[in-house]
């Protein structure tokens, strides 16, 4: 997970709410994700893609998989959309390149603006959540021909940032521990999660409402030691979150390893560079804004908060909508509502799918 607080800062028909909120559980029985290997910017991409129709791309953060979005590929398909949910550059079954710079996020952006053209379409609509929701962005301002629309989840954007997100913490944090910038440190963070993937996995698929047990490290100082002492073992799984979901997740780290994903988290600067660069520049394509009202992302901002603070970044903001007592893994979490959410938005901007 990643915390932009500092820096970036309906309903339907009862038809719809009783047909389209089914989950990917109920559906997938009948049909299920076709998984292939796509190339886009110079490296191989494993992609989960279901449906016919207008192109919806679905980009997954840290730590997931195209597995995140097993609620929302079949509603999406059903309800007449060509649905992608790539694995992202370092994830799963896509290319893993080694080096830092590999992971700027404007090559992230360009990964996503390649799987337009490798799926044969001029443009797509865009729905990111968490570092998805922040490449996300980044292509919408890249690539504005490109992307027709917008739901980010959990990542707001408020516009150009006045300093590095690393500079922020750096003078927030000082010597005590932040997940962050303990990443920052090369091939340290990545060997402990990679000695233990479900450890790690348990303890971050989780939401507020879940017991854990105290941590085993309390010291505050950065160099007292690493992340998952310092993170309560949860007493139990979430309710969204099945024993199966769990060794899904777990088995494509054990097979990817942290590099990857954790090198997004050392290309900071390269965003704050990226947001001078285009720092007259506004989403102009519409946005929905979606957030479980417990997301640490959204640092405890209400609905109206969200708005005026994404209106220096966005000119055409439709909807922000927080979910009460909901955490950071609001896909997963409350399924049903996000779907029929981004249906509705979704069929409001494309008025005939295919």
């Amino acid at each position: 997970m990643i915390d932009f607080k500092y820096s970036l800062v309906f309903s339907l028909t009862i038809f719809l709410a009783n047909h389209l909120s089914e989950t990917a559980a109920q559906q997938t029985g009948a049909a299920k994700p076709e998984l292939k290997m796509i190339k886009t910017n110079g490296i191989s991409m494993r992609i989960a893609t279901m449906g016919d129709g207008p192109l919806v791309i679905l980009l997954h953060g840290f730590p997931g998989s195209w597995y995140t979005w097993r609620h929302q590929l079949p509603v999406l398909a059903k309800a007449g959309y060509r649905v992608v949910a790539p694995d992202m550059r370092g994830y799963g079954g896509t290319d893993k390149p080694e080096k830092i710079q590999d992971y700027q996020i404007d090559k992230l952006s360009a990964d996503i603006s390649g799987i337009v053209d490798a799926m044969g379409e001029k443009s797509a609509f865009l729905v990111g959540h968490d570092w998805g929701g922040l490449v996300g962005w980044a292509a919408m301002l890249q690539y504005p021909e490109k992307f027709k629309a917008y739901v980010a989840m959990s990542v707001p954007y408020a516009g150009r940032m006045q300093e590095s997100y690393v500079d922020t913490l750096k003078r927030a944090y000082g010597d005590k521990f932040y997940y962050v910038l303990y990443f920052q440190q090369e091939g340290v963070a990545e060997a402990e999660l990679d000695q233990d993937p479900q450890g790690f996995l348990t303890r971050v698929y989780t939401s507020p409402d879940v017991p854990k047990e105290a941590p085993t490290l309390t010291n505050p100082r950065m160099d007292a030691g690493g992340l998952l002492p310092r993170i309560g073992v949860p007493k139990k799984l979430p309710d969204w979150l099945s024993k199966k979901d769990l060794d899904y997740f777990v088995s494509q780290f054990q097979g990817s390893g942290f590099r990857g994903p954790i090198n997004y988290y050392r290309n900071f600067d390269r965003f704050f560079e990226l947001s001078q660069e285009l720092k007259e520049v506004k989403v102009a394509q519409p946005v929905l804004f979606i957030a479980g009202a417990e997301d640490p992302l959204i640092g405890g901002a209400n609905e109206g908060q969200l708005n005026a603070m994404m209106s220096g970044g966005t000119k055409d903001l439709r909807q922000v909508k927080l979910y009460p007592d909901v955490g950071h893994w609001v896909q997963q979490q409350v399924p049903d509502q996000v779907n029929v959410l981004m249906v509705e938005f979704l069929n409001g901007l494309n008025k005939k799918p295919r």
